[in-house]
């Protein structure tokens, strides 16, 4: 079939670029969270390919500068919160789905929504945003204490393994004093809610 010898080589294009734009360390999380997302995609019957994709430029703006991500994300039409300014950690999400755009040819708004919103979530994700949302910070590289019992989680319960994300990520920003992006407290608010009903 053509079209599948056109998605390997749009995947073998993607990860050759990667492997160039990104540092090595950044690359292999990159991979792992591709395995991952794809995983989760054939779990809870999502697109796998939509999904391998996002994965894999889900930080193709990562070693940008924050003011390119900047520019970059405001482009696109995006909004700079106070705490994304100057902020890479959470900034190149943004700068992320306007990079894949605009230099990686995604013209798919479901792909490059889940970049846009891998790193804080947002309320009411799609099931492609929340499977790039737990992959990122599930991936077999991370070492984050209770990460392990997320994993089991993220493929009996997705929206459960969503909310204790958010939860140890909260608690993390609190303790190391971090800025928190406001959006992390809402979706946390949001799921929160929607699995105790």
């Amino acid at each position: 079939m053509s079209n599948s010898n056109d998605y390997q080589e749009r995947r073998q294009t993607l990860i050759s670029a990667m492997k160039k734009q990104l540092k090595w360390k950044r690359f292999v999380h990159t991979m792992g969270v591709a395995g991952i997302a794809s995983s989760l995609a054939m779990r809870y019957d999502c697109d796998i390919r939509q999904a391998e994709e996002a994965a894999l430029l889900h930080d193709c703006a990562k070693y940008l500068d924050t003011d390119e991500m900047e520019k970059l994300a405001r482009r696109a039409g995006y909004s700079v919160s106070p705490v994304e300014k100057g902020n890479a950690s959470l900034l190149h999400a943004k700068a992320g789905a306007a990079l894949a755009a605009s230099k990686f040819g995604v013209d798919d708004p479901r792909i490059l929504e889940a970049i846009r919103w891998h790193t804080t979530g947002k309320p009411d994700m799609t099931l492609l945003e929340k499977i790039i949302f737990v992959a990122d910070y599930i991936e077999p590289g991370r070492t984050t204490p209770g990460v392990g019992p997320i994993r089991t989680l993220a493929f009996t319960d997705l929206d459960a393994a969503v909310t204790a994300i958010l939860e140890h990520t909260l608690e993390y920003l609190k303790e190391t004093c971090f800025d928190i992006d406001e959006m992390t407290q809402i979706t946390y608010e949001y799921y929160r809610r929607s699995t105790h009903e």
